[in-house]
């Protein structure tokens, strides 16, 4: 009986740490991620006119395997082009950022789950920094258990420029390393 007791107890605080590890909005420490950084210039849709429009976007996709569970994470950052008006919130009809996990594959790695970060378009739209509108997004943490396959974090930008009239346009940025 106290075996039973002591494996039953085991697998409850086994399971309240992985529920704990699931539930997390960020990352509180990198440690154990391994993380791909990419740039992209995006162009605002929108506008045509003579003044440079375009955004400087930097993702860094990160990703860890903890057991059976691969982990993954994104964190945004951009330097927007100088606008007239500061806190702008009609720059996008919508925005989000489309995080995913991927099983590794040969070819084509299928997606396994995702999720969709709709607080990036209030900080894109939000020039703390006067016209400028340069800030952070981090997304919160995407989990899913993968067993002994190999998988990374993958992600894109969705953005729907406001009067463009093409609705959401996707930007893919580089992979986190396979875990």
């Amino acid at each position: 009986m106290r075996k039973l007791t002591r494996a039953a107890s085991t697998a409850l605080i086994a399971t309240a740490v992985a529920a704990t590890g699931l539930a997390t909005a960020a990352p509180a420490s990198a440690a154990g991620y391994r993380c791909t950084t990419s740039h992209k210039s995006i162009d605002d849709a929108a506008y045509n006119g003579p003044w440079p429009d375009n955004w400087n976007v930097t993702t860094t996709i990160c990703a860890k395997r903890s057991g059976s569970y691969v982990y993954t994470y994104a964190k945004l950052s951009w330097d927007g082009p100088v606008y007239a008006r500061a806190d702008d919130s009609g720059l996008f009809d919508g925005a989000y950022f489309r995080l995913q996990i991927k099983r590794s594959q040969s070819g084509t790695d299928p997606i396994l789950t995702s999720r969709a970060h709709h607080g990036i378009e209030a900080r894109l739209e939000d020039s703390t920094s006067g016209a400028n509108y340069n800030n952070s997004y981090t997304t919160g943490t995407l989990a899913y258990r993968i067993g002994s396959a190999r998988g990374l974090g993958d992600g894109e930008l969705r953005l729907d420029w406001n009067n463009d009239g093409d609705g959401y346009r996707t930007h893919r940025f580089s992979a986190s390393p396979v875990v």
